[in-house]
């Protein structure tokens, strides 16, 4: 057991660092030692989920090595991702003397890394940072790539900032304690990386589906690491997202204008499924993809308990709804949509020519009746 994959971005501005797969917090404090050597202080940064179950034993990991440690919790959940939770934050930093060459710790999914991430790349203009995710969202997608940000009253991610951690460690066993459901939602970021790049890995998840819900260590550890590997790969071609990168936005358009229209109540990884199911009618509608093929993808994200229509009867919204919704998402360009679409299942592209009709019929794919 464990892996190392480094990431190297092609910027003078910022350096490459190491994700580290393993299945404890034991080579945890080396790692921090050697690439903080010259730290006084981390601030550790849980929710209240992960303040529960990891502060205890990462802290002590940390302090083993003599360094001062603060601690900041925060109530989990999104609707705490925001400039207020910040604010406490910074103000914590402040009171402790936080210098730049000191560092923040995100211990926790992607709220916690996504807010945690974004203290760090604002506070005195830019602090040290690594991540140390705790769910299969944060570990196969979130804490990869140096994207960071709050939402902004109902806009999901709306403000934020591109800042590289200098660490990623991922301890696989804390998936052992996550919820089934919330475990599965971070599936549909995994089962996105087939579709957008690698259709050998999608054969995989698809042949493995019984080995990757029963949490098989080494099912975990290869799902994991070839989540890492794709979007390493991206992100090293387009940092700062001007082009390829938005191929990663797959299936999150018509995604987080349902989660915002649902107030959360749907996983994050349950609103990209549905996303990916609506860009895959409509590249089948541009002739892109077969019947079969859509028929696959609704059986794979089924397979793994993720694909459910919507019911009319569950919502007080409408089909017109999320097509505006997507209209308010940040990926918005002159007034278009960038939209990502399969031009063949393991090679995605950026459309910028997708019309209000062709969403539509995406959306209408998703809903019952």
């Amino acid at each position: 057991m464990g892996r190392i994959i480094k990431v190297n971005i092609s910027s003078q501005a910022v350096d490459g660092y190491d994700i580290i797969i393993e299945s404890d917090f034991n080579k945890l404090t080396d790692f921090l030692s050697s690439v903080y050597a010259s730290c006084n202080k981390f601030m550790l940064v849980f929710d209240a989920n992960t303040d529960k179950y990891y502060k205890n034993m990462v802290c002590q990991n940390v302090e083993s090595k003599g360094k001062k440690v603060f601690t900041f919790t925060f109530p989990a959940g999104e609707d705490n991702k925001n400039l207020l939770t910040v604010q406490k934050l910074y103000e914590k930093l402040i009171i402790n003397n936080f210098e730049r060459k000191d560092v923040i710790l995100a211990v926790g999914g992607g709220v916690v890394g996504d807010l945690a991430g974004f203290a760090a790349a604002t506070y005195l203009r830019g602090i040290r940072f690594a991540q140390i995710p705790t769910t299969l969202l944060s570990m196969s997608d979130s804490s990869v790539g140096g994207k960071t940000g709050v939402d902004f009253m109902t806009y999901k991610n709306m403000v934020g900032a591109f800042h590289q951690p200098k660490l990623v460690y991922m301890n696989t066993s804390t998936l052992t304690s996550l919820p089934e459901r919330e475990y599965l939602s971070g599936m549909a970021e995994v089962i996105k990386y087939g579709y957008i790049w690698d259709k050998n890995f999608l054969v995989y998840l698809s042949d493995n589906v019984g080995k990757i819900i029963s949490k098989d260590k080494e099912a975990l550890e290869n799902i994991i690491f070839h989540s890492c590997r794709i979007k390493k790969e991206v992100v090293e071609n387009d940092p700062f997202e001007k082009g390829l990168r938005a191929i990663l936005n797959y299936g999150h358009t018509i995604g987080h204008a349902i989660e915002k229209l649902m107030n959360f109540t749907l996983l994050h990884g349950e609103c990209v499924a549905l996303g990916m199911v609506a860009a895959g009618r409509m590249t089948v509608s541009r002739g892109l993809m077969s019947e079969a093929e859509l028929n696959e993808m609704k059986k794979i994200l089924t397979d793994y308990k993720l694909y459910r229509k919507i019911s009319t009867s569950d919502i007080d919204f409408n089909m017109e709804d999320v097509l505006n919704a997507t209209k308010s998402d940040k990926k918005m360009q002159g007034g278009k949509i960038k939209f990502i679409l399969t031009k063949e299942i393991g090679r995605a592209e950026v459309y910028n020519d997708i019309t209000d009709d062709e969403i539509l019929s995406g959306i209408k794919e998703i809903f019952e009746g």
